[in-house]
């Protein structure tokens, strides 16, 4: 059965101090058994979230990651440096990263293999412009992100991997994808990877929705068939707006 999964992307937002209260904050709540909950706050402060949710149902995960080892990268993080603070899930091909840091499908595929040799889990963002979905190609673009970043993988790796759905028109901008929207697409990723691989991996495979999710909306999209859950972003800055959502299963 495939996990339901609220996963909170801080971008470049709190400092030390503003995680800190984030953390005691987040440490009062009472957490839903039957949905995990993730933060991902800055590089900065990931060590400090680890050590102080480790008596918590929380999982600490990293925003980007490069896809060497080690070597002259400077500024650049590892995945043997996050593993060793205790990071094992890293959200990978965010369109954000895609269109200002200029990661195409080799090197997101490259930093997927990197992940997954380092037995982490990546969570894989996907979502076309505004302009695909009015000329109609968004169905053909979300296909082209699966085999191009995900499609390469072995059947075994599946299990280390969660599909993002983020539509870029709706990031930030306080548009969101109907449920109806969000479903069709969560349906038709389920599909293409039926197709590709087998039902068995597709039925496994948690498929989160991105992208302008609110505690006054969180319900509806997440009560679609094929929605497992968010990777919420600036809803995830505030704990009582971040556990509605948590709550909205």
């Amino acid at each position: 059965m495939r996990k339901k999964i609220v996963a909170g992307n801080w971008k470049m937002n709190n400092d030390l101090a503003e995680t800190e209260m984030f953390l005691v904050d987040l440490k009062k709540q009472v957490f839903p058994e039957n949905v995990v909950v993730m933060i991902a706050p800055s590089f900065t402060n990931l060590n400090q979230a680890f050590e102080s949710l480790r008596e918590h149902p929380v999982t600490v995960v990293a925003q980007n990651m490069n896809q060497n080892n080690e070597g002259a990268f400077t500024g650049e993080i590892s995945a043997k440096m996050l593993k060793s603070i205790g990071v094992n899930t890293v959200i990978l091909g965010h369109s954000e990263r895609r269109a200002y840091f200029m990661e195409d499908s080799a090197i997101l595929a490259e930093k997927v293999n990197t992940a997954l040799e380092n037995e982490m889990t990546a969570i894989f963002c996907i979502g076309e412009e505004l302009e695909d979905r009015k000329k109609g190609n968004h169905f053909k673009l979300i296909k082209k992100q699966l085999f191009e970043g995900l499609f390469h993988l072995s059947n075994e790796s599946w299990k280390n991997i969660i599909i993002a759905y983020e539509p870029v028109w709706a990031i930030g901008t306080g548009e969101t994808a109907s449920p109806e929207q969000a479903q069709e697409m969560h349906n038709f990723i389920r599909k293409t990877i039926a197709e590709n691989y087998s039902k068995a991996i597709a039925d496994e495979v948690s498929i989160l929705y991105g992208g302008s999710v609110k505690p006054d909306n969180a319900s509806e999209i997440f009560g679609q068939d094929d929605v497992d859950g968010g990777l919420i972003g600036g809803a995830s800055l505030k704990v009582d707006s971040f556990m509605k959502i948590v709550n909205s299963f």
